[in-house]
């Protein structure tokens, strides 16, 4: 796309610097960052290279094509693809020294066929559901799914190289839960060694359990949210109290600019009514690029924070597809072209994308992730 007029600007030295700040935090826990979801919005690659840079050994990615993808740019680090469903790409996965996640016994047998179609040995991780009810397989099938990949390692097919479950509620870190599924895990991990397993790595902290728990840090840990300096526990402490800084920083130009009359009705079902004589720009993002629609605002309620020549301005009326309108004020002197500013760290007084999660009843993961494929992502701190 050769211009379009808003981008995102990802700061790559931010990314190499919380995945330090997260290492420091993991102590003798190596590192996976999670590149899932395209780096949670900001960037494969780029990110991926530069979490490798700062410290991370290990990558790991939901999807089996986001793996790939990673090997074919190059990326020769350790990376785990858990998120499959029947017919996955596995023998590529397994032929380009992809890890994979085992979670029942239908994933093992494909694992293992596309093993044997290509020659080489699987590495897996098997997933056991320690409490969370979402991926893997429940502690009392976990004893006849690792007998069964222990046989095909016997015949040298694979070889299970990793443990790991995902918490429920990481993000509060004093929950029950917490300890209940950790005990659940250490007795999967028990059972697991003691029929034979040589494990290399066990893993269950997130981003949330990283910065909180070390109880939980184990061989490896893997923060996704916190990579991109973004908080995972925003009611504990914001990313300058964990050491992050977030990397993204998203702007649009000004389309337009108007002087309107009292009473104006703005934007579909007028919910927004100007209540003096005032200067409206027109913002060209919208929810097709992944502006929450729930941010509108209305006559009571501003909607999504925006940053204008230095004020903290809010979006007035319904976000459209395309486009926004923020109510500049009386006497307002920007002009079409002028910078507008979504989100981005904060240093500069600009809204954040916890800001924005807070007016769109959400988390910032889904802020960041949900950036539209459409808006152009540019990079600045880029190694030497």
């Amino acid at each position: 796309m050769s211009h379009y007029p808003a981008r995102a600007v990802v700061d790559l030295a931010a990314i190499r610097a919380n995945v330090a700040a997260l290492a420091d935090h993991a102590r003798a826990a190596a590192v996976l960052a999670v590149v899932k979801a395209d780096a949670y919005g900001h960037g494969l690659v780029p990110s991926a290279r530069a979490a490798l840079a700062g410290g991370a050994t290990w990558l790991g990615t939901a999807q089996v094509s986001e793996a790939l993808a990673l090997r074919a740019a190059g990326i020769e680090a350790p990376v785990l693809a858990w998120l499959y469903a029947p017919g996955a790409p596995l023998a590529e996965a397994v032929g380009a020294g992809v890890d994979l996640s085992v979670a029942a016994p239908w994933a093992l047998e494909e694992v293992l066929a596309g093993a044997r179609a290509t020659g080489r040995t699987a590495r897996v991780h098997v997933k056991v559901d320690t409490g969370l009810g979402r991926n893997g397989v429940m502690p009392g099938e976990l004893g006849a799914l690792v007998d069964a990949a222990l046989r095909a390692e016997a015949e040298g097919v694979c070889r299970v190289v990793g443990l790991w479950s995902h918490l429920a509620w990481a993000d509060a870190p004093d929950h029950p839960t917490v300890r209940r599924q950790a005990e659940v895990f250490a007795d999967a991990v028990r059972l697991v060694e003691g029929m034979g397993a040589r494990l290399e790595v066990r893993h269950l902290a997130n981003s949330a359990a990283t910065l909180t728990d070390p109880s939980v840090h184990l061989d490896l840990v893997r923060p996704g949210l916190a990579v991109y300096g973004l908080s995972p526990v925003p009611q504990l402490g914001g990313p300058e109290d964990y050491g992050l800084v977030p990397a993204m920083r998203v702007e649009a130009e000004l389309a337009l600019v108007k002087e309107v009359d009292v009473g104006q009705g703005v934007s579909y079902a007028h919910a927004y009514t100007t209540t003096e004589r005032t200067v409206l720009g027109v913002v060209p993002l919208g929810y097709g690029d992944g502006v929450p629609r729930h941010a509108s605002g209305d006559d009571t309620v501003p909607g999504g924070p925006l940053q204008v020549g230095g004020r903290r301005l809010g979006v007035a009326g319904r976000v459209c597809m395309d486009q926004v309108v923020v109510d500049l004020g009386p006497g307002a002197t920007e002009t079409a072209g002028d910078t507008v500013v979504l989100f981005g760290p904060g240093r500069d007084g600009e809204p954040t994308a916890e800001d924005w999660a807070r007016a769109a009843g959400t988390i910032s993961y889904e802020i960041v992730t949900r950036l539209g494929a459409r808006v152009p992502r540019t990079y600045v701190g880029e190694a030497p």
